[in-house]
């Protein structure tokens, strides 16, 4: 099964988030929106909306922030059981809330990097 990750490695939060993921399962390919320009074309994303969130493409179907995350989540055994802890109707809808707040944050703070790259 080929899933890949998209994410904005030039924010420090997520780079360390995912090169934790990295190191300890290989089974998901990684893609730094950034410098790889092919990931607009691949995710059919604008810019903003890619450096927005976290994607995961599995199945050829694209998630996107919590949604990616339990993906994510499921590949890798020790966090397997919160993958299902976080599917509880209750828990996701927080869990959802709470990281659409700090993807927003996030994007606020690392937005600038669009002009750079994509202009």
């Amino acid at each position: 099964m080929n899933i890949k990750g998209y994410f904005n490695e030039s924010c420090n939060i997520c780079r360390t988030e995912i090169n934790h993921y990295k190191r300890i399962n290989s089974s998901i390919d990684w893609i730094d929106v950034i410098s790889n320009k092919n990931a607009l074309k691949d995710t059919k994303l604008s810019p903003e909306e890619l450096i927005r969130r976290l994607h995961v493409v599995k199945d050829d179907k694209l998630h996107k922030g919590l949604d990616a995350f339990l993906i994510v989540w499921e590949e890798i055994p020790r966090y397997k059981i919160l993958s299902k802890i976080a599917r509880l109707p209750v828990i996701y809808h927080f869990g959802w809330l709470i990281y659409e707040f700090i993807a927003l944050l996030l994007y606020a703070k690392n937005k600038n990097i669009l002009r750079k790259v994509y202009e």
